[in-house]
């Protein structure tokens, strides 16, 4: 069997390879090399150093866009990990129901970004006209929209996984904690978090890797409106790129700044909480 998975491993592996190397790499070192050219399409491309980078944080939109991108993944990484766990406790207790409730809590997330965008600024304008105001008046309303529009969407899909987690938890261990006279928020303190840190670890990645690029959600909602003021990272990236003439290279530049952050923390993340891991 190991011969032959040996023989035929790059009859398997090397399209699979081939195909990763032409849709992500090559573009990616192309897209690189672009940010440090000034340039309207590749073939025209004139290389000008660091020109680029030093234009970026001179630039306020971006520097706005980063704060206002930072605050937004703050805020959804700790209420959305806070309720989906939450929620995901109330679901693993011996109640009637809780199948149905794990699929209406789930559905959100099978919803796209942009057709939640719409239907949340409807659902928002509606109540906000009642008090002569729009998502649009000012950021902190498109802020708020976007966080309620997020954990809507996120909750669901976070909550699966905790549960998983808390299913995989041994009962001896709950049952050996409780004859030891542990309350029940000294066992969700001393057992059960410590046991789903490997479902924390993975839902804090995702949160936050998805709260940082998150873009259609934003383009639906407030479309970076009043005056860019709600305009996040990733918006404010494709708006430099296909809204500003003469500035391609900039806002390439900007992508891959971007990559390069998100990559930074989300290994900084996954490094702190896997430390905290239990070896079971």
């Amino acid at each position: 069997m190991e011969k032959a998975i040996k023989r035929y491993f790059p009859v398997f592996v090397l399209p699979t390879l081939l195909a990763f190397t032409l849709g992500f790499i090559a573009p990616f070192l192309v897209g690189v090399y672009l940010s440090f050219c000034k340039f309207t399409t590749i073939t025209d491309a004139v290389f000008v150093g660091f020109s680029n980078y030093t234009k970026i944080f001179t630039d306020p939109t971006f520097n706005h866009a980063l704060w206002y991108t930072a605050l937004f993944t703050i805020v959804t990484v700790l209420l959305i990990n806070v309720l989906a766990f939450a929620v995901a406790l109330l679901l693993t207790k011996k109640i009637h129901g809780t199948n149905v409730f794990r699929t209406v809590f789930f559905m959100p997330n099978l919803i796209g970004g942009i057709i939640l965008g719409y239907i949340w600024q409807l659902l928002l304008n509606g109540i906000l006209l009642q008090f002569n105001r729009t998502l649009t008046y000012s950021s902190a309303y498109g802020f708020w929209g976007l966080v309620i529009l997020m954990c809507w969407q996120q909750i669901g899909y976070m909550m699966i996984i905790y549960i998983a987690g808390i299913q995989n938890i041994p009962g001896e261990l709950i049952e050996a904690a409780k004859i030891d006279g542990a309350s029940s928020r000294q066992v969700l303190r001393h057992v059960t978090i410590p046991m789903v840190m490997p479902s924390i670890t993975i839902c804090t990645f995702l949160t936050l890797t998805n709260s940082f690029k998150l873009y259609d959600q934003n383009l639906a909602l407030t479309n970076g409106e009043p005056s860019n003021m709600s305009e996040m990272l990733a918006l404010n990236i494709t708006n430099t790129f296909y809204g500003r003439n003469g500035f391609e290279g900039v806002g390439q530049a900007k992508a891959v700044v971007f990559f390069l952050m998100v990559a930074a923390i989300a290994m900084i993340q996954n490094r702190l909480t896997r430390t905290k891991e239990v070896q079971q």
